[in-house]
């Protein structure tokens, strides 16, 4: 069980000074019998009072404001996190019966929020990709084939796209970072009846370099049937197991994102966001 040492630093630096901002955060790791937080403490400019709670999707959200006058806000997160690798699924159901058992969960909650569709231009043109890739295999295999296919046709290049770059965007760029792969995937899973969420946090190697180091990182949880949720990393092509650390689950990017706020002044800013990561032994 690897033990990670993390460092979230969020700075923002107005151009100009600003009042009155109100900010979210979801920096608090989801925790359950495979991620354990050892330790966690939250450093912000001029100490506001943070108000917590847990949203629909039972992330623990913080929020606070600062009503005065100020040229930044700076938001230190320091955590120790355990992680623990869950068992794989091992795929021996039939494959009619597993598609069943997801066509029965289409009107379930919590299933249905992650099967709504999305409407974009190219739809017509994921869709005819997703059901290429859907022949004959499972929903483990459909979503594994899929999440290699976005890994093998778009390319990783940072500064192409933002958070608000839209699907037909992505797919015409064919390149982006972790969340639009994300994104693309969590689409392309829904439009074959499979559940799929988008969930935030951070990627932990240590010797072997991955793709989305030193900044948050953005991957996939698919419903595979008799199994639960399953991590799929598209931006590096594999399962999830115990060097990814979830920091929270939704929908998409707007229910995860770690930082956003608002504020009266000046539009103006600088946004830096760093990540380090230290490891407890030399295994990861």
């Amino acid at each position: 069980m690897p033990k990670f040492h993390i460092t979230h630093l969020t700075s923002y630096l107005y151009q100009e000074p600003i009042n009155d901002s109100a900010n979210q955060i979801m920096l608090y790791p989801l925790e359950d019998e495979y991620q354990e937080v050892i330790e966690h403490q939250l450093k912000i400019t001029d100490n506001p009072l943070i108000e917590t709670y847990q949203d629909y999707y039972d992330n623990k959200v913080g929020s606070f404001t600062n009503p005065g006058v100020h040229s930044a806000l700076v938001i230190d997160s320091q955590l120790v996190v355990i992680t623990q690798q869950k068992p794989l699924p091992e795929d021996f159901t039939p494959q009619k019966q597993q598609w069943e058992n997801l066509q029965q969960l289409r009107y379930q909650l919590p299933y249905i929020n992650f099967l709504l569709p999305q409407q974009f231009k190219s739809l017509p043109e994921v869709l005819q990709v997703v059901k290429q890739e859907q022949s004959i295999q499972t929903p483990l295999q459909l979503a594994k084939a899929l999440s290699n296919y976005i890994y093998q046709n778009f390319e990783y290049k940072a500064g192409v796209t933002t958070v608000e770059t839209t699907l037909d965007e992505i797919w015409t760029l064919k390149s982006g970072v972790c969340q639009d792969f994300a994104h693309l995937l969590s689409v392309m899973l829904r439009l074959a009846n499979i559940p799929a969420r988008y969930v935030s946090g951070y990627i932990c190697p240590n010797k072997n370099g991955m793709r989305g180091e030193g900044a948050t990182h953005a991957w996939v949880e698919a419903y595979i049937p008799f199994y639960g949720w399953l991590g799929l990393d598209p931006t590096n092509d594999v399962l999830v197991e115990d060097k990814h650390v979830r920091l929270a689950v939704g929908r998409n990017f707007s229910d995860c994102s770690p930082v956003k706020g608002t504020y009266k002044g000046n539009s103006r800013h600088y946004l830096e966001v760093k990540v380090t990561v230290g490891y407890e032994d030399d295994q990861h």
